[in-house]
This record gives C-alpha cells, structure tokens and sequence, in this order.
C-alpha cells in the first residue's frame, strides 16, 4: 500500500480496480501500517442497482464477487461490531490519531476533527502540535460516514489470513450491501441471521430463511397449552391430531381468560407497586423535611436553652454581687454607728497571691504540714497533690492510690491519713511519700478525718469510728453512734471532740468517748465546724453561721451574708484579734471578725464552689471545684 498523495481521490463504477492507493495524514510510520492494515487494495465489482423508497438503501451482489476491504476494531472499541466496506473509503474521513474511519467525529480548537475517543486520550494535534480539546461534534463527517456501503455482517467472516479484528465477505453469507446508517434496520430482519428453534434451544442454529421449513419438520413441538400442564411433544402432523384430543384444547377460552384477567392483575399490581414506591419515596421525602425541620427546632431550643441559661446565671451572679455588697454597706454602717470604722487595718486586708493548678477535677479537702511547708490536696481525680509552699511553690509529688474521690485528709505526726468515696482509709509516710498502709474503715464514703492524743477519728452515715494509731497500723477502739446522718464535720479542740450531722452539734468527751453536750441548729445538715478560744462556729446547708459562747453552751449570735451552702470554715487567731474564714457554694469566702461578729472582707477569685481551707503561719489556702487552690494572704 503506497503513501504517496494523490492529485485526487479514486472512485469505483464497477469491476475491479487494482492498486489503488490513498493518502492518509498520519504524524508518524506506525500510523501509516495501522492503516495499510485496516484497508485492501481490490475491491469488488458494484452493480448498479436502481433506487428504492424504502428505509435503507441497500445492493446485492453476485454470488461471485468477494472483498478483502475490512474495517478492524481498535483496541479500545471492545464489542464493535466488524465492518466490511464495499468501496474504499476517502482518506478525509480517516481519523489521523488511529487511521481509521471516524467514529463520533469531533472539532477540537486545533479546528481538526477526531475521533471523539482519540480526541480525549491523546494530548497534542499531530499536525500543529498544540493542544487538543474537544469544542463540537462534526455532524457533516458523521452524516458523510453513515452514507459508506457495507456488506451486512452475516455476510462476513474472519479473514483467512488469521489476523484477529479482520474479517473478508464470506460468499454464502448475507450478499446484501447496506448504508453504514441504516445496517440495524436490515441486520435485524436479515435471512441470514442465526436464530434457534423455538420448540428447543437442543436443535441445531439455524437461518432465519430456513426457520419455518424446520418447524415443519421439527420433532419437538409443544402443546400450546403446556404451560397448563399438557405433556404433549411431537411433529406438525401429530400435533394436529393431538388438538383434536387435548382436554385443554375445549377450556382454552375459559383459560385465556383467565390468563388476560391474571395480566390484567399483573398489570394492576406493577402499577400498585409503582404507586406504593411512589408513595415510600414522597413519605421518604416528608421524613427528611420533618427530621430536618426537627433538628432546626433542637438547634433552635438549644440556643434558646442556651440563652436562657446564660441569662440565669447572669442574674444570679449579679444578684449574689448585689448581696454582697449590700452586706458591705450594712457591716460599714454598722461599724460606723459603733464607732468601731478604726478597725480597719490596710495591713490586714488579705489578697489572692498565686493559684496553685494541676487537679483534673473539684478539690474538696486540704490539710497542711506545717514542718515541712507542705500542702496536701485532695480531689475528685481521685488523687493527692503534693505542693511545696516555701520555696518552688510547685507541685512535688501526686499520690495515687484510692478508687474514690478523695475527701478527707489529716496529718498525725509524719503520717498523712485519706478518706475515700471507696470507703477506705490509706496511711501516707510523708518523709518519703509513699502509701504504706489501707484499711477498709467503713460501709459508706469516709466525708471527714481528725486525730487527736494519738486517736484517729474518721466519720461517715450515721457512725463515727475512733482508731488507734500504732505505727503505721490502725486499730479500731469504739464506734460512736446515736448519729442522725452524715458526719461531714469533725473538730478536736483540747479535751473534746465536735462532730456535726443534721441540725445537730454533739460534743464529746475525748478521753471517755461518751457524748457530754448537744447542741441544737437550724439551716439543715452541719458542713463545718471551726472552735475558737470562746466560740463554737458551724456553716450549715441553708448558708447560715451559728455561733455559741463555749463556756455557756449559748448562741450568741447567727451570721449572714454567704447564699450558699457554708461548706468549710477556718481559723486564725493572733493575740489581738481572731478571724474566721468561711467558704460557700456561691464561690466566695469571707473574713468574719469574731470581735463584733461582722463580715470584714469577702474575697471573690474562684470560678467554682469553695469547697475547702486551710491555715498556716497566717496564710490562708482555699480549694474549690474549679480545680485551683489559692493562697491568701494581708
């Protein structure tokens, strides 16, 4: 096949033309062989055949006449069907990517056309090099490709030289020749389209010219009415003979009948279905509107809740602020009607020195180590910090080793003592700071620990248990009971004990263990205790301070200002004067002079409930559910 380019393009009249050559553009050799491959170089002789008004334009040729002109399916056109082209095709409806016939023919911006397949997996023109995209499809080229002859594909066979993709005419074939367009239109109705017997698929393929002369002959006709049931299988003459006898054969109207009424019913149920489907995917619909709608309703409440909230807390914390400083403006003019406004001392106005933080939950108990200048913690992280209030002011150590919250801590000698939600009692060395001992102490929480003449006295519901303390060892001397609730307060102070439970003080005679006094509150559950030289002092739940003369055993007075539960108190006492310091639920602790009973200072830093204190050398240590414990001093 030669590559030279023609003045013009070769056409065919009839009979057979050798050596006819074409011309294709193509950018490289390899292109040139594709197409030397795809094309023949003898074409049959074309009779001409007059028109006919039909839907396709076709031609038959003589049982003599053969071709080699075959169109080869490229790699990347799997499932085509072969085309073999009665006349050679023009060079200008040759794709220059794959040299083929155009298939869906496009434009790119090069203003080439392609093959639309081409078009997108190759990246550059071959002819300008630039790059190609695909702009519109070639209408003209694809019109000008449908009007190509070529032989019907039943008139086709694989080419004998093996080559797989080619195919030659096979002369006891289709002899038909149709228009590239219109070959469905007549491969679908072909005579010599294979097709199967309809009686069975065992019979050997036939053509379609030969189907009815087989069903003839064929020996495996059905009864019509099988599908009810008739076994009958025969020849077309026994299959006359058995209608005559099928029992089938008198009901058929009756079951065609019933056949139309079940289509009917089939009909009517598809289309139920369709309305049921409809129905699932509108009721589908309707479920994603209402969840939405649901979720912008909870989005909404939420922020609404969220507002509401916030508005609440404001309110109260402005109202706690209001109190407070309504209670300042009272203690000033009470101070100022007693003639006592002298008493104030800048050097004793106490100021938050540095927050101390590394719980991961509330602090709930502090206890000090004087010797040491040590500061223990406990928390609802279950565990003990250790922190050094001398020099590094840094936590020195974290003790792990409850399964509870933490909510008790006592120091006797070198021995660091812990009550648990876990119900448990661990014994701490504090030279080393290492556990050295548990003991299982009660049936409920252990809420408070004091010691006293080498007693350990632990509280819980309803019992107070009294332990001796021999070494590291805790043997358990007497249960005190005749409690009416929880014992969250315990106070050893000289020769007695004072523990605290529902509106009641009991006080009790440390060396007999019997109880000698009780004292009668109000304002719920007793939280803490704290004993003056001449006072007993109690918080309660309903944010009161009781205060009685503790030689007479009579309150003296009550104290207000806190709006929350009093849930620790403290003392300092100096030869001047002695101080209490009270903490509360509504985050603040006050400084209450027990000179005239008034609230000298209020101190607001915590972001939380103050839960615990802690005294030392005229420092004051405050721990609270914001997980910080401050340090106070004037």
């Amino acid at each position: 096949m030669s590559c030279s380019k023609p003045s013009r393009f070769d056409r065919f009249s009839g009979g057979s033309v050798a050596g006819a050559t074409i011309t294709v553009p193509s950018p490289d050799i390899s292109n040139r062989t594709k197409m030397e491959a795809s094309f023949g170089s003898t074409f049959p002789a074309v009779p001409q055949v007059a028109k006919a008004e039909t839907n396709y334009k076709q031609h038959r040729r003589t049982p003599s006449s053969s071709s080699t002109l075959t169109y080869s399916p490229r790699d990347d056109d799997d499932g085509m069907e072969p085309q073999v082209f009665a006349e050679q095709p023009s060079v200008k409806l040759c794709c220059q990517l794959c040299c083929s016939v155009f298939k869906d023919p496009v434009i790119t911006t090069c203003g080439h056309t392609f093959c639309r397949r081409c078009a997108l997996t190759s990246e550059k023109c071959p002819v300008d090099n630039s790059k190609l995209t695909v702009v519109v499809n070639n209408i003209a080229v694809a019109e000008q490709i449908g009007e190509l002859f070529i032989h019907c594909k039943y008139g086709c066979r694989p080419a004998a030289s093996g080559k797989p993709g080619a195919f030659e005419v096979d002369p006891l074939g289709c002899p038909f020749t149709i228009k590239l367009s219109t070959r469905k239109d007549h491969e679908v109705s072909c005579d010599y389209r294979p097709v199967r017997c309809p009686n069975n698929p065992n019979c050997p393929p036939l053509l379609t010219m030969n189907l009815e002369a087989h069903l003839k002959e064929c020996e495996h006709i059905k009864c019509p009415h099988s599908k009810y049931g008739c076994t009958f299988i025969g020849n077309q003459d026994t299959y006359e003979t058995h209608l005559e006898v099928c029992k089938f054969e008198g009901l058929k109207e009756f079951l065609q009948q019933t056949d139309d009424r079940f289509h009917e019913m089939q009909v009517t149920l598809a289309q139920k279905d369709q309305d049921i489907s409809f129905l699932r995917s509108m009721l589908g619909k309707l479920s994603e509107k209402l969840d939405q709608l649901e979720k912008n309703l909870e989005l909404k409440f939420d922020v609404l809740d969220e507002n509401q909230s916030k508005l609440s807390e404001d309110l109260m914390e402005f109202r706690r602020d209001a109190s407070m400083l309504n209670d300042e403006l009272s203690h000033i003019n009470a101070r100022l009607n007693m003639g006592i406004l002298g008493s104030y001392d800048p050097q004793q106005i106490f100021k938050c020195k540095g927050t101390f933080v590394g719980h991961q939950g509330p602090v709930w108990c502090l206890c000090v180590y004087s010797t040491g200048d040590l500061l223990f913690s406990g928390s609802s992280d279950k565990s003990i910090k250790v922190w050094d209030t001398c020099t590094t002011y840094k936590c020195q150590k974290t003790l792990e080793g409850h399964d509870g919250i933490v909510l008790a801590l006592c120091i006797q000698g070198n021995k660091l003592y812990s009550g648990s939600a876990d119900c448990t009692i661990i014994v701490w060395d504090i030279q080393t700071l290492q556990k050295v001992n548990t003991i299982r102490a009660h049936d409920n929480p252990v809420c408070t620990l004091v010691s006293s003449h080498n007693m350990l006295f632990s509280g819980s519901l309803k019992a107070i248990k009294v332990w001796d303390i021999v070494g590291t060892e805790l043997k358990l001397k007497k249960e005190l009971t005749g409690l009416n609730h929880w014992v969250r307060a315990l106070v050893a102070s000289q020769n007695h004990l004072y523990s605290g439970s529902y509106q009641t003080i009991k006080i009790w005679d440390i060396r007999s263990l019997e109880c000698v006094h009780v004292l009668q509150t109000s304002g719920g559950s007793v939280y803490s205790i704290a004993v003056t030289n001449h006072h007993i002092v109690c918080g309660t739940y309903e944010n009161l301070i009781h205060v009685w003369d503790i030689e007479s055993k009579e309150q003296v007075r009550t104290l207000t200002g806190h709006v929350g539960t009093v849930y620790a108190l403290a003392v300092i006492s100096t030869p001047d004067q002695t101080k209490v310091f009270s903490a509360s639920y509504d985050r603040s602790l006050r400084v209450w002079s027990m000179d005239n009973m008034i609230c000298t200072q209020t101190l607001l830093r915590h972001q939380g409930s103050v839960t615990a204190l802690a005294v030392s050398r005229g420092r004051l240590f405050s721990g609270a559910v914001d997980s910080t414990v401050k340090v106070w001093t004037c």
